[in-house]
Parts: structure tokens; C-alpha cells; sequence
């Protein structure tokens, strides 16, 4: 009997566990302040920004919380950022800050507790910098021509992918990195093997990009990383993607995610005095 409630109790203990690790806070979104950045680097800039942009300005609207929109880096610095609980790079490319002064605030901003979501090309940004690269989780390698391709969901049970096709069938850009970190939670995959080959040039490209992946390679993930909470999605090419509902719900997943997850600030536990010190781990 005795050990019959041990296994009850103790089996539980496991399953509150499990249901703890996805512990979120009803998010009281009159109390949340977004910083939506949008500064492009030299290079290619993707048309779909103010598309993305105006639909988490109908986010605001529609959940009630504040949303600012800047282009400027001089927005990077500790006395600004310290008024949001969250901060939005929609398909930003190559380097986004002016200064390493810039650099170290976005990265104290992390360390004290903050939130970031990226969005599609955010993998392009800040390539030469290893310590945005580690957050990330790796840096834009390649993507295959724009086509429809399989996306698969793999971690059901996220919060952030309740709206989310566990199968999506999807006209995007299948995208690849490099120089991955293994930090991140893997949550959706983009199925390669459904990507057209029958151009050769693709083909080698496809398989070189692919490394020793099989057959799916990350599409969504989350990052506890360096005291903050970030999740990202290389879904969302498209500036059509931006009124699509099924679109609007898997990026809102991740914003509602990391919302609900953030603490406040805490910049007592930023450390770093220079924007390329090693992470303290």
C-alpha cells in the first residue's frame, strides 16, 4: 500500500514538473511596452518590414499594449531600453547597430531578463558578432528559392505553437544556418526533403547547406540564452504572410510566449562591460 502512494505521489511530482517547465503568467498586456526594430545593414533589405510592422501595430490594438517602431540604433541604450518588456526584429539583415556601444546595451538588455522575438531573415543579422550569433543559435547560411514546402511542428505541447499547423503546407524560403549553438528548443522544422531538386544547382546547394542534417532543420525555436528569453521563426518571407490568419497565429504564438515568460528587468544581473566578453555560463 505504502508503495503504491509513493508511485502516485511521486509519478505526480513528475507530471508537475513537466507541466512547470511551460510555466506561464497571464499576461496583463496593458502593462507590456514593444520595441519593433527595423534598422537594415548594408545589403539586402526585405520589402515584407512594414507589412510585418503594421501587423503587430493590429496586435497592439487589438491586446491593448504599447508598441513602438524605430529604424534608429541610437534606441539602443540602457535608460531606453529599460522601458520594454520585449523587443521585435522583423526580418532585419546584416549589422542593425552603429556602435559596440549599441551592441552592449541591446546584449545587457538580454542579461538583465528581456524578451526578443525574431522574425524570418533575423538569422542574417549581426553575422560578425558571436555573442548575438550564440542567442540566435547560428547564422544565416543559405535558403532555397521561394516554393511551397512541408513544415512540421514537433513540440506540440508548447504554448507558443497552439496555433500552428502541426502540418503546414507553406510557399515560403526554406532556410539554413551555420555555425550552430546547441542551446536552443527546437519547436517546428522545415521538412527539405519536400524541397524541388530537380534543379541541379539546388540540389548541391540543398545538401551543402544541409550538413549532416537528415531531413529536417530547425524553422522555429526557443532560447533561454544569457538571462533573457528569445524566440524565433524563419517563416514569413511572403508580405502577403502578414494578413494571412494562419501566419498572424504562429507569430503571435511566440510573441504571447515570450510576454508571458519575461520577468522584470533585473539589470543588477547584466555583467558584461564589453559587447564580445565570453558568456558566464
Amino acid at each position: 500500500m505504502k508503495k503504491s502512494i509513493t508511485i502516485v505521489i511521486t509519478i505526480a511530482f513528475l507530471l508537475s514538473a513537466a507541466s512547470s517547465s511551460f510555466a506561464q503568467t497571464k499576461v496583463n498586456w496593458k502593462n507590456v511596452r514593444v520595441l519593433v526594430y527595423t534598422k537594415n545593414g548594408k545589403g539586402y533589405v526585405h520589402e515584407n518590414i512594414p507589412y510585418a510592422v503594421q501587423a503587430i501595430l493590429n496586435f497592439s490594438k487589438q491586446y491593448g499594449f504599447k508598441a513602438d517602431t524605430s529604424s534608429n540604433p541610437a534606441v539602443m541604450n540602457e535608460n531606453n531600453l529599460k522601458k520594454y518588456q520585449l523587443i521585435i526584429f522583423p526580418s532585419t539583415n546584416n549589422d542593425v547597430f552603429d556602435t559596440d556601444a549599441q551592441r552592449l546595451a541591446f546584449r545587457r538588455y538580454i542579461e538583465a531578463g528581456g524578451g526578443f522575438v525574431g522574425i524570418h531573415s533575423v538569422t542574417g543579422t549581426e553575422r560578425n558578432w558571436e555573442w548575438f550569433k550564440m542567442m540566435l543559435g547560428g547564422t544565416f547560411s543559405w535558403h532555397a528559392k521561394f516554393q511551397t514546402f512541408t513544415v512540421r511542428v514537433i513540440d506540440t505541447k508548447h504554448p507558443s505553437m497552439k496555433g500552428t499547423p502541426t502540418v503546414w503546407e507553406k510557399a515560403d524560403e526554406c532556410y539554413f544556418a551555420k555555425e550552430l549553438y546547441p542551446g536552443p528548443r527546437v519547436l517546428m522544422v522545415n521538412d527539405f526533403s519536400t524541397i524541388d531538386t530537380t534543379d541541379a544547382k539546388q540540389k548541391d546547394l540543398l545538401k551543402k547547406n544541409a550538413g549532416t542534417f537528415a531531413k529536417y532543420f530547425p524553422s522555429a525555436w526557443t532560447h533561454d540564452f544569457d538571462g533573457g528569453i528569445t524566440w524565433c521563426t524563419t517563416l514569413g518571407h511572403d508580405k502577403k504572410d502578414y494578413t494571412d490568419p494562419t501566419y498572424l497565429k504562429h507569430i503571435w504564438g511566440g510573441i504571447e510566449y515570450v510576454a508571458s515568460t519575461v520577468k522584470p528587468l533585473n539589470f543588477a544581473k547584466a555583467y558584461a562591460q564589453r559587447h564580445d566578453e565570453p558568456v558566464r555560463y
